[in-house]
């Protein structure tokens, strides 16, 4: 078993590094509200002040954090930053869904110190991470992607190494953008249904088993119908995770209209007030709810 580092115990984060403890590795926490870390340390976590403190001693530290901000701040912080921490020879693993430019910027960072880098978003919401199901897609060297095995194989139902490090977080930001897209077009169409005077239910039972319906997206709709805005995935996420999308593309030179458009869609759902909700609060753009 190996000594870990977990840092970030956001609803996913605490989820998965809970399932690091339970799976027998020595597992040290932070969390930017120290109180997060009461049931990872109930559960036999060691909390500690600062991510450099975390990272010390450690043969694996994993981040799982909000954006390319939080993530800089964690890692690279003068005083309390990861990276001075990081031991020669450990691993350090970026779960966050963050920008490719930044994965690539932290990745030379750590490398710097003599250290490996593996970049690993997660696909997958609060059921997979609580249940270790999540999907995980690895860019890195081969080496980094191997030393990180015994650390990410409690997390997850299958490990991707997809490429060099910047691989994973496009083809992550690429899975988020199928989706989005998806649900900014069932929220639409649910709206033109109802305005049309279709039972939301009934329509929901015809659709849903149709092929156009992806599993994901009838999950949502089904959420978006019940008026469940419970957060699973926030609205602030998908946009944050839309606008690293497409300003990869446009360096890239992509085009991606339909990614841009549906970001629209995302900002008016957060400045109407529904950022903090789930994206299936997509929804109440078409019906004032």
């Amino acid at each position: 078993m190996s000594k870990v580092a977990f840092l970030g115990l956001g609803a996913m984060g605490a989820r998965m590094a809970a399932n690091l403890v339970k799976a027998g590795h020595a597992v040290t926490v932070w969390n930017r509200s120290p109180a997060a870390t009461a049931n990872l340390t109930a559960l036999g976590a060691t909390a500690a002040p600062s991510p450099r403190a975390a990272a010390a001693g450690a043969d694996v530290v994993i981040t799982m954090v909000a954006d390319d901000a939080a993530s800089r701040a964690v890692w690279l912080d003068d005083k309390t930053g990861a990276l001075a921490g990081l031991d020669r020879g450990a691993v350090a693993i970026e779960c966050s869904t963050v920008s490719p430019a930044w994965a690539v910027q932290l990745a030379a960072a750590v490398t710097a110190t003599g250290a490996g880098f593996l970049e690993a978003p997660v696909v997958g919401t609060l059921p997979q991470a609580q249940d270790g199901k999540l999907i995980i897609l690895g860019g890195g060297e081969r080496a980094a992607f191997d030393q990180a095995q015994p650390a990410l194989a409690p997390l997850a139902a299958a490990i991707h190494h997809v490429g060099p490090v910047g691989r994973g977080a496009v083809m992550k930001l690429a899975v988020n953008g199928l989706l989005g897209i998806q649900l900014a077009a069932w929220a639409e169409m649910m709206g033109f249904l109802a305005k049309a005077g279709f039972d939301g239910a009934a329509a929901l039972d015809v659709l849903t088993a149709l092929p156009v319906a992806s599993p994901a997206a009838a999950g949502y709709a089904r959420m978006m119908q019940a008026g469940d805005f419970a957060v699973r995935f926030p609205v602030d996420l998908m946009a944050k995770d839309f606008r690293y999308g497409t300003q990869a593309a446009d360096a890239l030179k992509a085009d991606t209209p339909v990614a841009d458009a549906t970001l629209g869609v995302l900002e008016r759902a957060r400045e109407a007030g529904h950022g903090a909700e789930n994206v299936s609060a997509l929804i109440r753009l078409y019906t004032g709810g």
